[in-house]
């Protein structure tokens, strides 16, 4: 799901014309939570994802509120690329978490299977991901995409 540009930009809130997410909203990664007590408290600092699975579905929370920032502090460093590029035309729909092998509190690495669902110019398409998820300083981060299609 990362749109990656050369250009250096610094981390920062939401872009202007991203989605509103109120935190009384369902949450976009599609847990039955409102935004505020589920995904919004990870993109806020205040939480930290307890599972991998928790990780990649507030990652694909970021990328609906189009929130780079938080995109990239969930990167490992060794894959972080130096910006975050957002389509204005794509719009994500929905998350569907197809499988996911390890990745708990007892684990130090795991992967999620998903599909993410979108718009755009083109019409409606998908986004199948196999993503590899480790624990950086005790906090899981995204590593790499082992499978995308």
């Amino acid at each position: 799901m990362s749109r990656r540009t050369p250009r250096p930009r610094r981390p920062a809130a939401p872009q202007e014309g991203s989605p509103r997410v109120t935190p009384q909203a369902p949450c976009p990664c599609g847990l039955p939570a409102a935004y505020g007590e589920c995904c919004g408290r990870l993109h806020a600092g205040t939480a930290a994802a307890p599972t991998c699975e928790a990780l990649m579905r507030s990652r694909y929370a970021a990328f609906v509120v189009r929130d780079a920032g938080y995109l990239l502090r969930t990167w490992h460093p060794s894959a972080r690329p130096p910006a975050v590029d957002f389509d204005p035309a794509t719009h994500w729909e929905r998350l569907e978490v197809l499988a996911t092998t390890e990745g708990s509190a007892f684990h130090t690495t795991g992967t999620v299977t998903f599909r993410a669902h979108y718009t755009d110019g083109a019409g409606p398409g998908s986004l199948y991901e196999r993503s590899r998820f480790v624990r950086e300083r005790g906090a899981w981060v995204y590593e790499a995409a082992l499978h995308a299609g």
